[in-house]
């Protein structure tokens, strides 16, 4: 009789073992629309992630476009700078050339007068015309915009 209560109990083990590796495949409904959720959830996030990544990418890209277009313009500002720079030295030299020329022809007619001491401190502006006084003179300096 001791056979019977031993094959009972080994039966009884066989089956939770069995039971055990088999695993409970009951879920509950809460749990499983939970689950369904935080899978959706997943999805879309990793969609956005993915629209977000392209987004960098293009953005990236664009601003690679735009650094390169600024070098040229800073480099293309410079060779400006140097040729109004370069113009603006002959421009001065003409008018010295002809200031000079002018002099030159101006003197066999008539001599001019030595300044004297305070007079040859001050800037000869009486030969510019004067503005009204509530007008702005815009500058004469000759500029590319």
């Amino acid at each position: 009789m001791t056979r019977h209560p031993m094959r009972v109990l080994s039966t009884v083990v066989g089956f939770g073992f069995a039971l055990g590796l088999v695993g409970c495949d009951y879920w509950p409904p809460a749990l499983q629309a939970e689950i369904e959720q935080l899978r959706s959830e997943a999805q879309t996030l990793a969609i956005e992630k993915t629209q977000l990544q392209a987004q960098v990418t293009d953005l990236s890209q664009t601003k690679q476009e735009l650094q390169g277009q600024l070098d040229e313009l800073s480099r293309i500002n410079r060779e400006k700078t140097g040729m109004i720079t370069s113009l603006q030295n002959q421009l001065d030299a003409t008018r010295a050339r002809a200031l000079k020329a002018m002099g030159q022809k101006a003197l066999p007619h008539k001599t001019p007068a030595k300044p004297t001491g305070r007079a040859a401190t001050r800037p000869a502006s009486k030969s510019a015309p004067k503005t009204p006084a509530g007008k702005n003179q815009g500058s004469k300096a000759v500029g590319i915009r």
